[in-house]
């Protein structure tokens, strides 16, 4: 893990170079960060989960160009569901950050999600890239996949 002085340098960094989503991050983002990583990581091992990282590498289920869009050189990495082991990975319907701090009565906040739960969560939901592509109607843009475990480049199909 990046020193909290290092990822802060490198985020100023970003805020400097960069017009694109990921530099207009407010100034307490990595904090907040944090704390909201210990909110999933708890969460997660509450429904069985069992994380042998201690903050994840972020996903998103699917497709989604709005992400791409966050950085200068957005690229996207296929990883199939079924190369993770369940005890690693979960799943918050919409992008962490704002799935763990808003407060609007949706089923689905402050929620976090296993894999045998994703297909039901699907079902009920749909895919948020799909039903809310330019977020006109909340925060969901797509479901965010959090994987606890060190992933091995072989995995990755770019």
């Amino acid at each position: 893990m990046l020193p909290i002085e290092d990822a802060e340098r490198i985020l100023d960094q970003i805020r400097s170079e960069n017009n694109r989503f990921a530099s207009q991050r407010q100034q307490a983002y990595l904090s907040i960060r944090r704390e909201l990583e210990e909110q999933l990581r708890s969460l997660f091992i509450k429904k069985g989960g069992k994380p042998q990282l201690m903050y994840p590498h972020y996903f998103v289920l699917g497709k989604c160009s709005w992400v791409l869009a966050w950085y200068l050189e957005g690229q996207e990495i296929h990883l199939p569901l079924k190369d993770f082991c369940p005890s690693q990975i979960s799943f918050t319907y919409g992008d962490s950050f704002p799935t763990m701090r808003y407060s609007d009565g949706k089923p689905y906040r402050k929620q976090v999600y296993t894999l045998s739960e994703l297909p039901q969560l699907i079902f009920d939901y749909g895919l948020p890239q799909e039903w809310n592509p330019a977020g006109e109607k909340g925060p969901e843009r797509y479901i965010e996949a959090q994987v606890w475990s060190p992933i091995p480049l072989e995995c990755i199909n770019v």
